[in-house]
């Protein structure tokens, strides 16, 4: 159909020729066709967990292809251009719960300003559209929940922690090529900065998060 563009990012109706060699490019459009799906429910956690790291490593067209088979073509952005992200994000909250989860954009940077209250930022389905992001933190009281997908790290060793510590996975796995870099500044006093992976959903079983690696 015309407008739209497959993941592997050929554009629909055109023949592909699958033994080429993937770009950067054609894998980040791979895996914002997998982020979308998961949003949209075609996906589970696990399954965009598993798919998400095989485009990140896959090396043609054809096995970018092979991971989106079974998912709708994505629509183009007007202009072939993706969605323009905020230069500067500011998230204020005080005594209530805030989540930032499913397809986000990501910011250039973004600023947390959080009082006595739990706030969760979920970066699997996230938008990425730069190699880092920048959070400056001004955080006191409650916990500091960032869930990394594959590709992703965090950096919060920029952090100043007053009664406070962090706990949890840095690092993501070396066999997946890096994605996104958070690198955490400012201030967490009291409470803790949890980094985690995204939970898999086992048939069958309550929904369990994988360990933390403290």
């Amino acid at each position: 159909m015309p407008g739209e563009i497959s993941p592997a990012g050929s554009r629909s109706g055109h023949s592909t020729q699958p033994a080429l060699r993937a770009s950067h490019a054609d894998r980040d459009q791979a895996v914002a066709a997998l982020s979308i799906a998961a949003g949209d429910g075609r996906l589970t956690a696990e399954e965009l967990d598993q798919r998400v790291e095989a485009a990140l490593s896959a090396r043609t067209l054809g096995e970018l292809t092979d991971l989106t088979a079974d998912l709708p073509p994505v629509p183009a952005a007007t202009g072939g251009a993706g969605p323009e992200p905020k230069d500067v994000l500011r998230i204020e909250q005080k005594f209530s719960k805030l989540e930032r989860t499913g397809p986000w954009v990501l910011p250039r940077r973004l600023e947390l300003a959080a009082e006595w209250c739990s706030v969760t930022l979920d970066f699997t389905q996230a938008v990425i559209t730069q190699d880092t992001l920048r959070i400056d933190v001004d955080m006191q009281g409650g916990n500091l929940t960032l869930i990394a997908g594959p590709g992703i790290a965090v950096d919060p060793y920029g952090l100043t922690l007053e009664f406070s510590k962090v706990r949890g996975h840095h690092a993501p796995d070396p066999q997946v090529p890096a994605r996104l870099r958070i690198e955490l500044v400012g201030t967490k006093r009291f409470g803790r900065v949890v980094v985690r992976r995204p939970r898999r959903w086992l048939p069958g079983k309550r929904n369990t998060a994988l360990p933390a690696g403290d």
